[in-house]
């Protein structure tokens, strides 16, 4: 029998068109995966890169260290800075273990909902129940957006990448999302713009952390001279 993570690994596939092949390309990612891993708090994980066959903006990232990227995320990136800058933020989900904490979230909050429905026995009090827990979700996901853009920052930095690549895909990103908005995407291809919101916060916490490495790289080269 499959275990669920090569459940999950199917289910994505058959949702992103399956796998896009592209030796030189999968060589270059790995590469660039193999950088981040070692700059990395973890450098014990392991990370295996799939590139999914779909012009839609996405990335993400399975507890097992599947990493996935499709190629129109691939298309939007100008640069390998860029790139890493998204491969680090999704290592950074996994490092922080988010989607533990997640799972974890999500049963609180149906526990939440259940308890008002059986003990309060009031619809109005449990609609209310219901939508506190969601608000506590949201707020706890947007959280994790940001803890995963400051480690990325600094794996990205580390490993010699341009800290400044996340700064620059996330307004690329967010320029892209404008111009899609008016179009019909295909609804099961959810776009990487709407589980990591480009908002204008996140890009500018991306430059304020790449500030913080840029400078801290400044003072160290002027010490070693």
């Amino acid at each position: 029998p499959l275990t669920a993570a090569q459940r999950e690994h199917r289910r994505i596939l058959a949702v992103y068109g399956g796998a896009y092949s592209n030796p030189k390309l999968e060589e270059q990612l790995n590469a660039t995966v193999e950088k981040l891993v070692a700059a990395s708090e973890r450098p014990d994980l392991h990370y295996k890169v799939t590139i999914l066959n779909s012009p839609a903006v996405n990335a993400f990232a399975l507890p097992t260290g599947q990493l996935y990227v499709t190629r129109g995320l691939l298309a939007l990136a100008n640069d390998t800075s860029e790139v890493a800058s998204v491969l680090s933020h999704e290592m950074a989900h996994v490092i922080a273990r988010h989607a533990a904490i997640r799972e974890d979230q999500i049963r609180q909050a149906t526990l939440v909902n259940r308890v008002a429905s059986d003990v309060l026995g009031d619809p109005q009090s449990s609609a209310l129940a219901l939508a506190k827990s969601k608000i506590a979700l949201a707020t706890f996901s947007r959280g994790q957006e940001f803890e995963a853009d400051g480690i990325g920052v600094g794996i990205s930095s580390r490993a010699g990448f341009d800290p400044f690549g996340a700064t620059r895909f996330l307004t690329a990103m967010g320029r892209n999302a404008e111009l899609r908005a008016s179009a019909k995407a295909d609804p099961r291809t959810q776009e990487f713009i709407s589980s990591h919101p480009a908002t204008p916060e996140r890009v500018a916490n991306a430059t304020l952390n790449a500030h913080q490495y840029t400078q801290g790289n400044s003072s160290r080269r002027e010490r070693a001279e």
